[in-house]
């Protein structure tokens, strides 16, 4: 125990500390001159699940996470079923049916699902070892793992965590030593899916806005057309994304100072404690706040490649470069959509936004991540035979 606490990555620990108190000003603020939040406490209720994540962090860090791989299989399918028991327990919250109402928190199982398809791929590719890999053995039955929970995530609907679990695949896929050929092929179909969307997109728009009106998922249209035609949608279609636009403009520099800025305070940023967190930063803190929190949130993530780097296992570092890719692909959407860059989708940005079960998950990656680095000298116990 005293050896693991030595190899401990404690610049991990300490950013998380500081994560935990960026991250508790910001929902406060976000919330604290909104009188629907008010009386929720928020900021003390993201505390409260700090607390317990530290402690899980700390726990499963100890864990063999090669012990939990030959769970992987287990996990995937309480996650496919869980996302499955949605159709019939779900609740619908922000737009979408993926939550389950617990005495204390809301659940979110797509949450769990990022985790465990980062497992179940580690798994698969640790079965080639290092090895190129092969497009129908190998290729193939990893896309239908990813596909399956990608259309259940669709269907809630939530565009977001379902293309987390496509940049999750194809970030492992590459550390997987996928071939150059199989990359050209997968660049041409997508480029040939999009530019064929694209087209009968803008031929058939209003009959595609009319059925997806239908089936509850015209956000969709909006915040497609936001992205494609900005200059032509109406106000109302791009109320969110302009209104984060001024709130992250007029904070220049330095900011308008803490619990000052008046896009937030007078409530013209929709669910600012989550998804537009980051106008909140950039707002009351500027430029240098929105900076030096990019610069925390990729010290972070340089740290967890450090490990993946110093890996002597090739599951570990599948693992970990599974859960790197998934941040940086959410860093970048969350923080990229408020500039115009990507469209505008449900992502939240990790560790820093409100959300229970997204903060617990992350914890128990983060976890795993330590795991890694703190099991690498120990020599693995018999393996006990794993499904599929």
């Amino acid at each position: 125990m005293l050896n693991k606490l030595k190899r401990f990555d404690w610049s991990i620990v300490l950013l998380l500390l500081i994560f935990m108190g960026i991250s508790t000003l910001l929902i406060y603020s976000a919330t604290v001159s909104v009188p629907k939040y008010t009386n929720l406490n928020l900021h003390i209720r993201n505390i409260q699940f700090y607390i317990l994540g530290l402690a899980l962090f700390f726990l499963i860090s100890f864990v063999d996470y090669r012990k939990v791989m030959k769970l992987s299989w287990y996990i995937y399918g309480v996650g496919i079923l869980l996302l499955l028991g949605l159709f019939k327990w779900g609740v619908k919250l922000e737009g979408a049916v993926g939550w389950y109402q617990l005495p204390f928190f809301n659940f979110q199982p797509a949450e769990v699902m990022k985790f465990a398809l980062i497992l179940i791929i580690a798994w698969y590719l640790k079965q080639r070892n290092g090895e190129p890999l092969r497009l129908v053995q190998d290729v193939f039955p990893i896309s239908i793992l990813v596909f399956v929970p990608f259309v259940l995530v669709l269907m809630q609907p939530d565009l977001g965590n379902a293309v987390i679990y496509l940049v999750i695949m194809l970030g492992m896929l590459w550390i997987g030593n996928i071939r150059l050929s199989h990359v050209l092929i997968g660049l041409t179909i997508v480029t040939v899916v999009a530019s064929v969307s694209l087209f009968f997109y803008k031929q058939y728009h209003e009959e595609i806005e009319d059925y997806l009106k239908a089936q509850n998922k015209g956000h969709w249209v909006q915040r497609i057309d936001t992205f494609l035609y900005p200059e032509e949608v109406d106000d109302d279609k791009s109320f969110h994304l302009n209104r984060a636009k001024i709130a992250i403009g007029s904070g220049r520099l330095l900011g308008d100072g803490y619990l000052q800025g008046d896009s937030i305070h007078n409530n013209l940023v929709p669910v600012a404690y989550t998804d537009t967190i980051f106008a909140v930063v950039a707002e009351e803190f500027g430029f240098v706040g929105g900076a030096t929190l990019l610069m925390l949130l990729f010290t972070f993530l340089y740290r967890m490649i450090l490990i993946a780097l110093q890996s002597e296992d090739l599951r570990g570092a599948y693992i970990v470069i599974g859960i790197v890719s998934m941040y940086v692909f959410q860093i970048f959407q969350n923080i990229g959509m408020w500039f115009g860059l990507l469209p505008v989708t449900g992502i939240t940005l990790p560790f820093i936004s409100y959300g229970g079960t997204s903060l617990l998950i992350n914890m128990i990656s983060i976890a795993i991540v330590m795991s890694v680095r703190l099991h690498q000298e120990e020599e693995e116990e018999e393996e006990l035979p794993a499904l599929g």
